[in-house]
């Protein structure tokens, strides 16, 4: 299947591109290309090939989510710069009228 001139500039008008006329001969021929080769593609016989979604086989290469030894509370309060109520306190990056969580409006 052929892309004319005309498809290129009737598919930039819908798409709102403006395009020089390098450009549509550009894309007329590589827009072309993309279809013959997705009419190859879709010629070739498939018969008896399992359906994939990735070419080789994958498996989860993450460890199993246990839970392990944890920094004693007291010790990770007693390293933090400032604390209260047993929470590392941080300086405050949003104003209350940013509307962000515990301010304005």
């Amino acid at each position: 299947m052929s892309i004319t001139r005309e498809d290129v500039v009737h598919v930039a008008r819908l798409a709102r591109l403006e395009l020089s006329e390098d450009e549509i001969e550009q894309f007329a021929v590589q827009l072309s290309d993309i279809i013959d080769h997705a009419a190859r593609i879709q010629a070739l016989d498939t018969e008896g090939v399992e359906p994939t979604a990735h070419p080789l086989p994958l498996s989860n290469i993450l460890r199993d989510d246990e839970p392990g030894s944890t920094l004693d509370r007291e010790v990770f309060l007693s390293q933090a710069p400032a604390c209260e109520d047993g929470y590392v306190k941080v300086p405050r990056i949003l104003d209350d009228s940013a509307g962000g969580p515990g301010g304005g409006t």
